[in-house]
């Protein structure tokens, strides 16, 4: 019986609030007592492997990495866009944190941008230091698996 899977193996996606990683197999698996299918993912970051049940990855949120066209965009938006400063800083906290959960690549950009830029004006929060480096890495491990883009073109977008 053949299955139509979602995502095939050697595929590049992204997981929200883990970053970008590839499909390196789909397995059968017993766990607890139930059979199900899963995919074994191999993610960029922390070097670990995840695995999801193939029937949850559109409620995971897991989607394809960005192509190089929808990157060329999100470009002009980190360095264009503009910054809500205004925020208190526990607001501001959630609504970063709410967008990175997307795991949309043009939210954590501009939450990369946003705290970068409030960087530059004064000493961040320990909080979001390590949000800041967070969006970064997951940025980061997307770009690096967008065809036809460079390392010295990624460490550029910074």
């Amino acid at each position: 019986m053949e299955v139509d899977y979602l995502f095939q193996i050697g595929d590049n996606i992204v997981y929200p609030m883990h970053g970008a990683g590839v499909i390196k197999a789909i397995e059968e698996k017993e766990i607890s007592g139930d059979t199900q299918q899963y995919y074994v993912i191999k993610m960029l970051i922390g070097n670990m492997e995840v695995m999801i049940p193939t029937g949850k990855m559109l409620s995971s949120c897991i989607r394809p990495v960005t192509d190089i066209v929808a990157l060329k965009h999100i470009i002009h938006i980190f360095q264009h866009g503009e910054s809500d400063s205004l925020q208190a800083w526990k607001q501001r906290y959630k609504v970063n944190t709410d967008k990175i959960k997307t795991g949309n690549m043009q939210d954590c950009a501009e939450v990369v941008r946003d705290l970068m830029r409030m960087k530059k004006e004064k000493i961040l929060n320990t909080s979001e230091k390590k949000m800041l480096d967070n969006a970064q890495n997951f940025l980061t491990s997307e770009l690096e698996l967008i065809k036809g883009i460079t390392e010295k073109q990624i460490k550029s977008f910074y």
